[in-house]
């Protein structure tokens, strides 16, 4: 199932470029570490937050995986249908 987890983390938007390669990489050694019922497809950064985008079996794996890394998931929302210009017409 894929989900949409926000983490509230103040002033992310003025994150170095080598700050967020640290907590990817902290984020996909973690992942390798749970194996591959867990993916991540992307993340969006803006001022306060960040959006991740993840394939994973349930929540639980979601919260188990954002603790080993040490971010906040402040709301995991399961994924129910895909909108775009390609599948609304």
């Amino acid at each position: 199932m894929k989900y949409v987890i926000e983490r509230e983390i103040p002033n992310a938007g003025a994150l170095t470029e080598e700050q967020l390669r640290d907590v990817s990489l902290r984020s996909i050694a973690v992942l390798e570490e749970l194996g591959s019922s867990i993916q991540w497809l992307h993340s969006f950064v803006t001022d306060d937050k960040v959006y991740c985008v993840y394939i994973a079996p349930d929540e639980a794996t979601i919260r188990r995986h954002a603790e080993k890394v040490g971010l906040p998931a402040n709301r995991i929302s399961a994924v129910r249908r895909l909108l775009d210009p390609v599948n609304a017409q």
